[in-house]
């Protein structure tokens, strides 16, 4: 598995990946502006066969990261990809300058927490009713020294 940053050409699997993994996907249309801005990170999980099988996404302003997302196709997870991404995007905001990463999860979502957990990243705060579809709180988990 590749990991590499995220191209226009990457745009419709992109958003097909979105809408594999989230309840309210991102646009394509939302997906390209964020491409296009100049304190996000997008990479893309290139699998052998040239498709994409995750991406993730990070902003980074004023020193500060933020996960907006990490999604892996159902039939790539389990394989450490999810880190991979997590990692590069964590490497990729240091090199922006962040020296913490924050990131908002589902307080049911287990495997992502997981993840994040051992990715050194601890629960802080919580959004009451964050989520919907279903309603749901958010739990908002910081990495104060990437």
């Amino acid at each position: 598995m590749k990991i590499r940053y995220m191209t226009e050409a990457d745009l419709d699997q992109a958003a097909a990946i979105e809408a594999a993994c989230f309840r309210e996907p991102w646009s394509r249309a939302l997906l390209a502006s964020g491409l296009g801005s100049p304190w996000n990170v997008y990479l893309a999980a290139e699998a052998k066969d040239g498709r994409l099988a995750g991406y993730g996404a990070a902003c980074v302003i004023a020193g500060e990261g933020e996960i907006q997302r990490i999604a892996v196709l159902e039939e790539f997870r389990r394989q450490g990809l999810g880190r991979k991404l997590l990692d590069a995007m964590a490497a990729s905001a240091r090199k922006k300058g962040a020296g913490a990463m924050t990131l908002e999860v589902r307080e049911s979502n287990e495997p992502a927490i997981k993840l994040y957990f051992s990715a050194g990243f601890r629960t802080e705060a919580q959004r009451k009713d964050y989520y919907r579809n279903p309603r749901e709180d958010a739990l908002i988990m910081w990495n104060r020294s990437i």
